[in-house]
């Protein structure tokens, strides 16, 4: 088994974990949120925290940290000055991307940092295809990480996401980060795969990420069928 650790981070640190929390740094604001798996104790003191952290989420009575890895009730406790929205940037050779972050209501802030070496092995997989007009397919595609490291290697990209909030989240970081040419799919993932199916339409890659585990299908032919 490989262990993967993303190194190329330069306006994200992962500071602590411990107590169910973790402690991270988004550009020059410091969070702390719920880590169900952070099980062990926090190698920091509980002071050292305080000291840091800008905004702190937290889970609203009756919600069990334990029993879910989504955030879906809470509140964000600002703790020093934080504005609602900033931008951090993520490079790896000639991809430059520019993610728009945000304080939301469910406690996510639009981007899954530990993704990264995934962005990273899409770039390089797509740049070293010896044909290019690679054809990508991104499910459950959120704010769109994956989307635009295939985009930004020269791949033709369709973005699926159910919540047209999170699309047009995802069309902000496309501009920021001087992207275009990505096809937006507001819908259900299942429904808009069984349609391309009957369509007889066909992709070089289908990145799945239903659970924010990206899992790239390969196919020895070079491509892929939904």
């Amino acid at each position: 088994m490989e262990t993967l650790s993303p190194s190329n981070w330069k306006e994200y640190e992962l500071i602590d974990t411990g107590g169910l929390e973790k402690l991270e740094r988004y550009g020059p604001y410091i969070l702390a949120r719920p880590e169900p798996q952070a099980v062990w104790g926090k190698a920091l003191p509980d002071s050292e925290w305080k000291h840091l952290v800008h905004a702190r989420y937290r889970r609203l009575k009756g919600t069990d940290p334990a029993k879910t890895d989504s955030f879906e009730k809470g509140e964000w406790i600002r703790l020093k000055k934080i504005p609602d929205q900033w931008i951090i940037g993520y490079e790896y050779k000639k991809m430059n991307l520019r993610f728009r972050l945000g304080l939301t209501s469910f406690g996510h802030i639009g981007v899954f940092p530990e993704q990264a070496v995934n962005w990273d092995y899409i770039y390089d997989f797509i740049s070293g295809r010896k044909k290019p007009g690679m054809k990508v397919l991104n499910l459950f595609a959120y704010t769109g990480g994956a989307s635009f490291a295939a985009r930004a290697a020269g791949a033709e990209v369709v973005h699926v996401d159910s919540v047209k909030p999170t699309i047009n989240w995802a069309r902000e970081i496309m501009e920021s980060s001087s992207l275009d040419g990505i096809h937006w799919v507001v819908e259900d993932a299942l429904k808009f795969v069984k349609r391309e199916v009957r369509r007889g339409n066909r992709y070089n890659g289908i990145i799945l990420d239903p659970r924010h585990t990206a899992v790239v299908r390969k196919v020895k032919n070079g491509s892929s069928r939904t």
